[in-house]
């Protein structure tokens, strides 16, 4: 497991602090800014650095006031407060945390840091030269990270506030076909990518990603962009075989050495989010679904001891729907409840399998969907510690390429990314409403509102249709309604 330095640390704590000092007492220290309409100075780095843990918090966290898509993939079961397990996302308004989230706490913090590294002025210990490379690095992996979330809202909710959702004069942002917002945001990284200059910085160890290395962050963004590629693929052949060659002969994330992982320290309140939720909270509020277990064991899955615990001797998943007993089902592992257990925002198995259906499609990536196949499960193997099991396991009938279940790549690869994406349960959305397998059925309590589905998409915030209606209105008819059912413009089939 890689380990954060011991700057990043620090930086990292000192969000925290700062966070505290921000919300606390007014000081009647008459050197303590106590305007409350008056806004902090807040370095650039402080701000991206908050950004990149906001981000993998959400798209990490077992919360069920804040994510829910782990029920959706039938990775985990209730064992309490089975609202959510059965797609109501209304109760407890997860489309508005989930908006929030990535509205507010990631673009809002990265759009500031933007500002803020513009208005910088150069120090006296750096050339011309070698600020304005740092600079224009900076912005670039501030562009990067807004398209990675702006790629996740579009995926999410379908037509979205793009143009407007910036812009502070702004106060009722119209949102936009999310058909076109794509192609923007491959333009932004063109651009993004075209300006990184690996001979220069950017911000260092406050980048809790990379610690500011500018050609992993290429990598990165060419990797981003070879997903955003590939979700095109049934919508707009052209533009995603484009889009996606591009991407690849640029080079993208092939192995785990360069995957985009945020490490938490694991002190409080720095913890991994499964952790904070499951662990430190003494919550036993989930346990593994039915689903994937079965599947798992079906394949004898070496997986399995990783990614839960046995339970009387065997591993045994919960019924999806229902509100399941603790204690006769799998809980999860405890590699992923560890306190400092990381949180990964792309990878080599991610990536692997995406160059794998590339391959199936037809372009041009160099090599064959078997042999991205077997790489992408290779390198979850890896990841999770156990790659002396992988060749075996590639060797089963049902798991070899050749001869695996399936009358298509689809339901092949399709299959093997869900059991590989266990902790990227928004990944593994995408790739099941792309793929359409696994061949996922929804619990017969679902909510009436999901259609007897797995949703397809979360409903708007509640309270836009309080503050935005108008636009909000605008946008649910475009897309077909504000419903589970509706699917993203890239979703056909």
């Amino acid at each position: 497991m890689l380990k954060l330095p011991s700057k990043m640390k620090k930086l990292i704590y000192s969000i925290t602090a700062m966070s505290l000092f921000m919300t606390s007492c007014v000081s009647d220290d008459p050197t303590i800014n106590n305007d409350l309409d008056k806004s902090y100075a807040v370095p650039a780095e402080t701000l991206f650095t908050n950004a990149e843990k906001e981000l993998t918090d959400q798209l990490t966290t077992p919360s069920v006031n804040l994510n829910v898509i782990r029920y959706f993939t039938q990775y985990w079961a209730a064992t309490q407060y089975n609202t959510e397990a059965r797609f109501n996302i209304t109760t407890r308004k997860i489309g508005d945390n989930h908006w929030n989230a990535l509205y507010r706490k990631v673009l809002g913090n990265l759009e500031t840091s933007k500002e803020v590294t513009l208005a910088e002025v150069k120090p006296d210990n750096l050339t011309a030269a070698a600020w304005a490379k740092q600079q224009a690095n900076k912005v670039a992996l501030i562009e990067i990270l807004e398209v990675y979330t702006f790629q996740i809202l579009v995926d999410t909710y379908g037509d979205v506030p793009y143009t407007d959702a910036l812009n502070k004069d702004v106060v009722l942002p119209k949102y936009e076909d999310d058909a076109a917002i794509y192609p923007k945001l491959i333009k932004r990284l063109d651009v993004a990518i075209a300006t990184l200059d690996t001979s220069g910085d950017s911000f260092g160890s406050s980048d809790a990603i990379y610690s500011g290395n500018v050609a992993k962050w290429k990598v990165f963004a060419n990797t981003l962009k070879l997903k955003i590629g590939l979700n095109l693929a049934d919508a707009d052949a052209a533009l995603a075989k484009s889009t996606v060659e591009s991407a690849y002969s640029a080079g993208v994330i092939l192995n785990n050495t360069q995957n985009a992982t945020f490490n938490y320290p694991g002190a409080a309140p720095m913890y991994n989010p499964i952790y904070a939720n499951l662990v430190a909270s003494n919550r036993n509020d989930f346990v593994a679904s039915v689903t994937i277990v079965n599947e798992m064991n079906t394949l004898a899955d070496p997986r399995r001891a990783v990614y839960f615990s046995t339970v009387g001797g065997v591993y045994k998943g919960g019924l999806n729907g229902p509100t399941n007993l603790y204690a006769n089902f799998s809980p999860i592992g405890d590699k992923l409840t560890a306190a400092d257990f990381p949180a990964l925002l792309a990878e080599a198995t991610e990536t692997n399998f995406y160059l794998a259906e590339a391959a199936a499609r037809g372009y041009a990536v160099g090599n064959s969907a078997e042999y991205y196949y077997d790489q992408g499960i290779t390198a979850s193997f890896e990841n999770w510690g156990i790659v002396s099991q992988a060749a075996a396991y590639l060797a089963k009938a049902d798991v070899k390429y050749t001869t695996a279940p399936g009358a298509t790549y689809k339901e092949k690869i399709g299959r093997q990314a869900w059991i590989a994406f266990f902790n990227r349960p928004f990944e593994s959305w995408n790739s099941y409403r792309r793929l359409d397998f696994p061949a996922l059925v929804a619990p017969a309590n679902a909510v009436t509102a999901a259609g007897g589905q797995i949703p397809k998409r979360l409903t708007y915030p509640i309270n836009e249709q309080t503050v935005n209606n108008a636009n909000l209105t605008a946008a649910s008819t475009a897309i077909g309604g504000n419903k589970l059912v509706t699917k993203i413009f890239w979703d056909k089939f």
